[in-house]
């Protein structure tokens, strides 16, 4: 065993005041002669002790307790314990030496001495069965468990800079099989002060094992800070990530081309065909060789890449409202594609606040982009994550400003809408095992759950996770299992693991039927008002159409009036001047006719 001595030393400042002691000849301060005048007033108490003393009562005492360095090791058993000469991967060997020991007088005696006990042993195994289920078959009912969550552990970033973990994501197989996650860490500042001289901006990004929070597994050393990070589900050793300079970069874990525990990008994109601002989501789709991703970002791009050629993306789509150039190129925030839903169709997520849905089967109209309610429907600000219900694909769940909207393909507006909560929504997303349930981010620290399985009013169960603002969630599991460990990052890189309690994460009876309905229910509901809003347009339409006409009739009308009077005003003066010209004749006649007598 190895002794370790450590010398504890203190500073100077740490004892105070510096004393100066210098000789010098006793003097007399004062001196007080003896006197009996007061002798009446005292009683000699014989013995007395009296002691004065001016300075202040301390202590100190110090301990030092013995550190505990954890290790996570791993054993592994092989076939051993033969002699030197004996190969255990050859049969007849292993069986020439087993024969010459059994020949041998002590093993026959081991083996009778050994055969009692091996037999009690295995009496005891027959009598109990210590691995034998009571309560096979039988579910327990968590319905009625108040809602909770507890903290099993917390991932700090390890560099000295703060940065905000942009982004959570668990490895597919499992805690079970590898406990393991990958959190991309940035800064997304722009411009910020304290690099805009020399000092170069932190690039690490890593992958943590859950089982160890104090050291990060991996480090992963991007060109650019990691904004997105996703593993792939076909090969869980590679991952793909997006960084803050619009790069894409491919990492093969099986593959190391940096020291232990390091892992540089075995692809990166070129950058002049890449993103020109940072890429905010990635996600691996549906292809033969599994090498196949899609990005996104706010330069209003959204393109396609073989992560075995990043020279030039394979595809680049303008996440455009009107492809003709009539409308205006939105700038993606989030994605979304599960291949259950359609290999070709993709959701995202802008920072204007509207959603888009992109089917590359029907290219021919408006470039494939389907442009969702653009109105009253939308958010008022980015929307920060965009996922489709685990169950039922054809509804999504949008989370931007106050609020969580849930979608459905064949409507443009929302068809349901969370409460306005207190505190600005930063992420969220669906739990994988329950239907009804999904997680909100807010800036004030706290993680809000909604069960719309219990009620849609009000949240189901809110935890305050810290003081700082969460950036990113992320539930580990898939529809079969999990559900119970929910990865939750802040804006200081600091990653918080929970356990939510088994009602908020096992599926409760009929809860897949009840949701559907709902939605079903309320999409039915939507289209109605969508309906009555048609119609209702419509018949305005037609009122006022039919005033127009109406209006034009009555124009009508008085002009018909008009020339009627103007033809019996032009009437009555030609007969006025009629009748005065036969007055004049008359006169004329009259005067002719006095003259001939």
């Amino acid at each position: 065993n190895m002794e370790v001595a450590y010398l504890y030393t203190k500073v100077r400042a740490e004892f105070g005041k510096d004393c100066k002691f210098v000789d010098a000849d006793p003097t007399v301060l004062e001196s007080i002669v003896p006197s009996e005048e007061f002798d009446e007033h005292y009683t000699l108490k014989n013995p007395s002790i009296s002691e004065f003393d001016t300075t202040p009562h301390m202590s100190e005492s110090e301990c030092n307790t013995e550190r505990l360095v954890v290790k996570s090791t791993s054993m592994r058993h092989m076939e051993g314990g033969w002699p030197k000469d004996v190969d255990p991967s050859e049969m007849s060997d292993m069986a020439r030496f087993r024969k010459k020991a059994e020949k041998d007088e002590d093993y026959k005696t081991a083996m009778k001495t050994l055969g009692p006990m091996i037999g009690r042993c295995m009496k005891q195994n027959n009598t109990i069965n210590i691995y034998e289920e009571y309560f096979d078959g039988v579910q327990a009912d968590h319905s009625s468990e108040p809602p909770s969550a507890k903290g099993l552990a917390v991932f700090r970033d390890p560099h000295k800079v703060s940065r905000t973990a942009t982004s959570i994501n668990w490895h597919p197989e499992g805690p079970a099989t590898n406990g393991k996650i990958a959190v991309s860490y940035s800064i997304l500042n722009f411009q910020d002060p304290q690099f805009m001289g020399d000092t170069q901006m932190p690039v690490s990004s890593y992958i943590w094992d859950i089982m160890n929070p104090n050291t990060p597994d991996i480090e992963l050393l991007p060109p650019s800070p990691l904004c997105c990070l996703r593993f792939n589900a076909k090969s869980t050793d590679t991952l793909v990530g997006g960084s803050y300079n619009g790069l894409v970069s491919f990492y093969d874990l099986r593959k190391p081309n940096a020291p232990e525990k390091q892992c540089m990008p075995h692809e990166t994109s070129v950058i002049e065909k890449s993103h020109h601002d940072p890429v905010y989501d990635v996600f691996w789709i549906s292809s033969k060789t599994g090498n196949q991703c899609a990005s996104v970002s706010t330069d209003g791009q959204m393109m396609w890449w073989d992560t075995r050629r990043l020279g030039e993306p394979t595809d680049v789509l303008n996440l455009a409202t009107d492809s003709k150039g009539g409308g205006m190129t939105l700038g993606g925030s989030s994605m979304e594609y599960n291949q259950e839903a359609g290999p070709t169709k993709y959701l995202v997520g802008t920072e204007q606040g509207i959603v888009l849905a992109i089917n590359l089967r029907n290219r021919k109209s408006n470039n494939g982009v389907q442009v969702y309610d653009s109105g009253p429907g939308k958010h008022h600000g980015p929307i920060y994550s965009i996922q489709r219900n685990p169950t039922h694909n054809k509804f999504f769940m949008t989370v931007g400003d106050w609020t969580a909207r849930i979608w459905v393909e064949d409507l443009k507006t929302p068809i349901m809408t969370t409460k306005y909560h207190s505190s600005y929504l930063t992420s969220g997303c669906w739990s994988p095992t329950r239907a009804g349930v999904f997680y909100v981010t807010r800036m004030d620290g706290v993680v809000d759950i909604w069960d719309y399985f219990y009620r849609q009013n009000e949240v189901a169960y809110s935890h305050k996770v810290g003081d700082n603002p969460l950036s990113t969630i992320s539930v580990q599991g898939t529809m079969q299992s999990g559900g119970r460990l929910v990865a939750v990052g802040d804006v200081k890189g600091t990653v918080s693991l929970l356990e939510v309690c088994d009602s908020l994460a096992s599926q409760q009876p009929n809860e897949k039927m009840a949701i559907n309905g709902m939605f079903e229910r309320e999409t039915k509901q939507e289209k109605n008002l969508e309906l009555r809003e048609r119609d209702l347009k419509r018949a305005k339409a037609a009122e006022e159409e039919a005033s127009k006409k109406e209006a034009a009739d009555k124009k009508d009308g008085k002009d018909e009036k008009m020339e009627e009077l103007l033809r019996k005003v032009d009437a009555d003066f030609l007969a006025m001047i009629k009748e005065a010209e036969d007055d004049e004749s008359k006169a004329s006649e009259g005067a002719d006719l006095g003259e001939e007598k």
